[in-house]
């Protein structure tokens, strides 16, 4: 993995290898996680990635993250990342910075970003012509933003906004 946008074909080895890193987290997070999923492109079948694997933990409350979940992350390689654009998320790396191989997102547990991460992932687990719509989108936009994560992560935005509205209009039409 570099610094650079680089999308891999789908690889069953991601849904191993997050858990692997599930056990670990729920050991060091136990007494303050309420929930942890694998999301983001490499928890979902079929669908090229950035081979990084996305996890995300929900808490009762941020502020609940204390020096020493910060410090038990660190024994099994997390190390925090102060991201001040995002106060609603915690956020931790695995890896050297540009090339890191998992990122640890911890939200409020079933707030609107947890929400919309899941709906995200199921609506693409689901909806097999919307998969192949992001997965011809990102590689478009990786060649297009080779060397720009931010950019590329960006020139997404509204194709993964326009499915969460989607799914959210799908299951209220359920309930």
């Amino acid at each position: 993995m570099s610094s650079h946008v680089e999308i891999s074909q789908y690889d069953p080895q991601w849904v191993k290898e997050y858990a692997c890193e599930r056990t670990k987290i729920a050991e060091a997070l136990g007494d303050i996680s309420m929930d942890i999923e694998h999301f983001g492109s490499t928890s979902v079948p079929g669908l090229g990635a950035k081979a990084i694997i996305d996890i995300m933990v929900g808490v009762e409350d941020l502020a609940r993250i204390q020096s020493v979940h910060r410090e038990r992350l660190l024994r099994i390689k997390y190390e925090y990342v102060h991201k001040p654009d995002f106060p609603e998320r915690a956020f931790f790396r695995r890896g050297e910075w540009g090339a890191g191989t998992h990122h640890l997102h911890i939200y409020k547990y079933q707030g609107k970003h947890w929400a919309n991460h899941l709906l995200f992932r199921d609506y693409l687990k689901t909806h097999p012509e919307s998969l192949s719509e992001y997965d011809a989108l990102k590689k478009e936009l990786a060649q297009q933003f080779k060397y720009d994560r931010l950019a590329y992560t960006e020139a997404k935005g509204p194709f993964i906004r326009q499915v969460i509205e989607q799914a959210k209009l799908e299951r209220f039409k359920k309930e």
